[in-house]
């Protein structure tokens, strides 16, 4: 488990813009069965997630259409909400960060740690804002 003085700033720039830290099993349970549109980001200490994952969500929802709710866990240190969120996102593997997006309570987009290492922010904010066109 990485320490907390480590996690906390990093959930912070989530937090701070209105995401809710999911730090349990039913909280996670509770975020993803939502009616509406629910954006979930297993966040992480890599460099992949605050060079491109971070900043990309946080850009993707500055204009035009975004979920209704917001939603985080951390890998690495919410261990209980973030296994329980991967069985939401199921058939994907295990993945941090990963980015995804929930439609009634259904994975409807997906983002893997593979789509978010060698791009940027601002192709990660287009790719989740393409997804918000279509399902928000």
């Amino acid at each position: 488990m990485y320490p907390e003085e480590l996690v906390m700033p990093m959930k912070a720039e989530l937090t701070n813009k209105g995401f809710q830290d999911l730090t349990s099993a039913d909280a996670v349970n509770t975020a993803l069965t939502q009616e509406g549109t629910t954006l979930l980001m297993i966040n992480s200490v890599c460099g992949c997630a605050a060079g491109a994952a971070r900043p990309g969500v946080l850009h993707s929802l500055s204009d035009g259409k975004s979920p209704k709710n917001l939603a985080t866990v951390f890998a690495g240190f919410d261990v209980e909400a973030v296994g329980e969120a991967r069985k939401h996102l199921a058939p994907f593997p295990p993945s941090s960060p990963c980015i995804a997006l929930f439609k009634d309570g259904e994975l409807v987009h997906m983002l893997e740690r593979h789509h978010i290492e060698g791009n940027g922010a601002e192709a990660i904010a287009e790719n989740l804002k393409a997804a918000y066109s279509e399902f928000c």
